[in-house]
């Protein structure tokens, strides 16, 4: 009987860290107490990337009073978008235990595509352009899991290839000159354009007018009918700060933040990032293509034996992060206002993986959010900022970034570990 209690005690707490505070929490307090069991016990979440984002902010802003000011902030936004972009893209791969070393160039090839059928000779209109840019990289994300499955070759070796072909197909595409410029003022304005101030306020208002509707009728309907829910102090709790988020955001976005002219407004980039993240979160969080993508990441032969299409899971996860580094693709073209040989795809899918694993996404699979990928592609684009501002050279971004990068694979590792003593 003594010897039953250790092993009783041990397996009630590794059941407290498996649930989730809205699981077990009765009331507000109760809820902070689970999730500080949690954190000790090595579920930190966002925590440590939010941490460090204070952290390397707080230093930036003692070096250079600008950095925290509201037209770099703005700035820092539409920089990091790309490694969001592409970070959220990698998040499905790397959930499956897998990886996607191509899509740097596979963002590429959309943006090169989309350049080329907007330019006068060929007369497409911008949406049209677009989607056939998306289409393509999703077919390219199409043929690489297809690959993968029904040949049983490594993730690794078939993007690496794919990284290599796809640099050459975009090369082709740009031809002898080198340089496919855009002159559509549409997709220019996807990174450089901005919404009025007052229109900025009535969208926030809305988006999270409908959040707040969602959230609290959801667990409303839940609590009504005798199911899991949080308790209504969470609930309110989460709508508080999603418009204190919200507020936040636009009236930093509101801020002039020219010189010569005024510039005010929250950037388009920023709405698309939004948007790829809540329809990515949903998928993931509220579909059965997530539960089995997490299935699979946690326990591949436990999914299979569980009646799930690993080929099929698999397949769609490389489409979608290939569609997602896509939109990526394209928001970079539309920053440069043009596509040409400079384009480092190489780099970029080095910043998407550490971005994603920087956030909190495990390189192990099973564990990982698309809202990691965009804290992570903040981190990332915070630290080329604010060493951009103190003039460091680029090898030195580099090597920074590389060691953000090893001491968050390192916290996993740790934390791994941990979880798998208790």
């Amino acid at each position: 009987m003594l010897q039953d209690e250790p092993t009783t005690a041990a397996a009630k707490r590794k059941a407290a860290l498996a649930l989730n505070p809205d699981i077990t929490a009765t009331s507000l307090p109760d809820y902070f107490r689970a999730a500080f069991a949690r954190v000790r016990g090595g579920e930190s979440g966002v925590l440590p990337v939010l941490a460090g984002l204070l952290l390397i902010s707080v230093l930036f802003q003692s070096l250079n009073p600008n950095f925290l000011t509201p037209g770099n902030m703005v700035n820092l936004l539409i920089q990091g978008s790309v490694f969001m972009l592409l970070a959220m893209g990698q998040v499905f791969v790397l959930l499956l235990g897998e990886i996607d070393l191509s899509i740097g160039y596979v963002g590429g090839v959309g943006g090169v595509i989309m350049a080329e059928l907007v330019q006068e000779s060929t007369g497409w209109p911008w949406w049209a352009a677009i989607a056939v840019g998306l289409l393509s990289c999703a077919g390219i994300g199409l043929l690489h899991g297809t690959i993968i499955t029904r040949l049983g070759l490594p993730s690794f070796v078939v993007t690496l290839g794919g990284q290599l072909g796809w640099l050459g197909v975009m090369l082709i595409i740009l031809g002898s000159g080198g340089v496919v410029p855009i002159n559509d003022t549409v997709i220019n304005n996807i990174a450089s354009g901005n919404l009025s101030p007052v229109t900025s306020w009535i969208l926030m208002l809305v988006v999270v007018g409908a959040f707040s509707a969602w959230t609290w009728l959801r667990d409303a309907r839940r609590r009504n009918t005798g199911l899991v829910a949080p308790p209504a102090s969470v609930s309110a709790l989460k709508i508080a700060a999603a418009l204190a988020a919200g507020v936040a955001i636009v009236w930093l976005c509101n801020t002039d933040r020219g010189t010569l002219v005024e510039i005010s407004g929250v950037p388009w980039v920023l709405l698309v990032v939004l948007g790829v993240l809540a329809a990515w979160t949903l998928l993931l969080g509220r579909t059965r293509f997530g539960r089995y993508v997490y299935a699979i990441g946690g326990n591949a032969e436990a999914a299979r034996r569980g009646g799930v299409n690993l080929a099929r899971i698999r397949t769609l996860a490389f489409m979608l992060a290939s569609f997602t580094a896509g939109i990526g693709g394209i928001v970079y073209a539309s920053r440069l206002r043009s596509v040409s040989t400079s384009y480092d795809g190489g780099t970029l899918v080095l910043y998407a993986v550490a971005a994603a694993v920087i956030g909190g996404t495990s390189l192990f699979g099973g564990r990982g959010k698309v809202l990691h990928g965009v804290l992570g592609g903040l981190v990332i684009a915070t630290i080329d900022n604010g060493m951009g501002l103190q003039g460091y050279s680029a090898p030195a971004k580099y090597v920074v970034t590389a060691l953000v990068l090893v001491a968050a694979v390192t916290i996993d590792a740790v934390a791994r570990r941990g979880r798998s003593r208790t």
